[in-house]
């Protein structure tokens, strides 16, 4: 990472910005505020991993319940589903900044609580329920805060690239941390894996806090907070490219991505794994997800990213159908890469098309919407899922998850030549309103081309 400049940090609040050209790869580490970001947030994530595998093996441990796996899930993330929008509307009128530095503290007091309670050997299912929802109200204000923030770190112009770099690290700490937490329940048991994560906090908040951001002009007093939420959702339902991306992502995290929390299951039941199994399952999934995440950064413009949407939505589900009728552990492993991977490819080649099509005033809403559908919705899966896993079994639950997938991705396969033209006008108009000239439309989708580079973006 490149050494701060001595002066402060432009009126955009995007940190320095070397004259030198970065590598296309690492395009928005070009700035110093997404190096110290991305930085903290590495180390932060493995812990976050880690808290993650070894509550849903503590409450396997504790209940050997699919159903009650689910609501752990649920309680987790139903929360962002009801607060989100309250969530956007304060990351579109308060400081972005100081809202990350009171979320990111908040989430490790929680580790730490749920650490000491793990130790003392007094924890229980009720109180994992009452932790996950405290997290999940956490969530609702950091997600979309911290999705929000990203462009005043690094501008429109490497906004795209920024968000490969936060899927690829995301899921590099995905890799790491399941396997650690592996090693460490077998080992040492639940509770130091949460008081890890709660450690890995500080990397984060260090770095917040050496970040130098400039103030954003205050959102009009006159308007009401109800006012404001309700202009992001009217934002998002009368423009049919952001809308068609967010349903997909909702049917997908309902029917799909609650695999993950039948994983105790399959790892234990099924692939006979115990806990290291379990790691290394969740790993091969990160493997995978990292791989997309990379071969998104390495992409140049918009061009067919809506294609890509699709056929990752596909592949999705037919890994996921694949991994389902499997009963080798390593084999169930190998399957879980290409999970990963078409599941990484759709989310951050929305989380792209979405981003680059809103205004920035509307930012944290419509990424509050985004998170809605994406973290929101999987709670209710999560919950469908360990119900349905005690009626069918956990490989057909999967199952028929990964067979929703590919309906989903055939209807917007289907419709994707309607909204291509809309979401050509909303990109062009953005990238007119942050001062680029409309021809100019090769704007990286990760990694970034050189700004002489000029051509027609076709974002679907």
């Amino acid at each position: 990472m490149g050494q701060p400049e001595a002066e402060p940090p432009p009126a955009a609040g995007r940190g320095e910005r070397p004259a030198a050209s970065a590598p296309s790869l690492l395009r928005a580490l070009r700035h110093r505020n997404y190096q110290l970001f991305f930085a903290g947030q590495l180390v932060s994530l493995v812990g976050t991993w880690m808290q993650s595998v070894a509550q849903s093996w503590l409450v396997y441990r504790l209940t050997g319940s699919s159903l009650l796996l689910g609501a752990v899930g649920f309680a987790t993330q139903i929360p962002v589903f009801l607060l989100a929008p309250i969530g956007g509307t304060v990351a579109d009128r308060r400081s972005r900044h100081r809202i990350l530095l009171a979320t990111q503290s908040a989430a490790m007091a929680l580790a730490f609580g749920l650490g000491a309670l793990t130790l003392s050997g007094h924890v229980q299912v009720p109180h994992i329920l009452g932790f996950s929802v405290l997290l999940g109200v956490v969530n609702a204000f950091d997600i979309p805060t911290r999705q929000a923030f990203v462009v005043e770190m690094v501008g429109r112009e490497d906004l795209a690239n920024a968000i490969a770099l936060n899927s690829s690290m995301f899921n590099g700490a995905r890799i790491l941390g399941p396997a650690v937490a592996g090693i460490l329940v077998g080992a040492i048991g639940e509770g130091w894996c949460f008081v890890a994560n709660g450690v890995s906090f500080l990397a984060v908040l260090g770095s917040l806090l050496a970040m130098r951001v400039a103030p954003r002009p205050a959102a009009a007093g006159r308007v009401s907070a109800f006012a404001h939420t309700a202009e992001g959702f009217r934002f998002v339902a009368r423009t049919r490219a952001i809308r068609a991306l967010l349903l997909l992502l909702g049917v997908v995290s309902v029917t799909a991505m609650p695999y993950a929390v039948l994983m105790p299951i399959f790892a234990d039941r099924i692939l006979r794994g115990g806990a290291q199994g379990l790691g290394i399952l969740m790993g091969a999934s990160g493997v995978g997800a990292l791989l997309g995440a990379l071969v998104l950064a390495s992409r140049r413009r918009l061009s067919g990213l809506g294609r890509w949407v699709a056929a990752a939505c596909a592949g999705f589900g037919v890994a996921l159908g694949l991994f389902a009728l499997s009963r080798s552990f390593w084999l169930s492993a190998l399957l879980l890469v290409p999970v990963g991977f078409s599941m990484m490819v759709q989310m951050a080649g929305s989380n792209t098309l979405v981003q680059a099509m809103v205004p920035d005033a509307l930012r944290g809403r419509v990424m509050a919407v985004y998170a809605m559908m994406f973290m929101g919705m999987a709670p209710l899966g999560a919950l469908l899922a360990g119900w349905l896993a005690g009626k069918i079994g956990a490989p057909a639950t999967v199952a028929s998850g990964g067979a929703c997938c590919v309906v989903a991705a055939a209807v917007f396969a289907a419709r994707l030549p309607g909204l291509r033209q809309q979401a050509r006008e909303l990109i062009i108009a953005q990238q007119m309103a942050a001062g680029t000239p409309s021809e100019q439309l090769t704007q990286p989708v990760a990694a970034g081309a050189a700004s002489e580079e000029q051509g027609a973006a076709r974002p679907a």
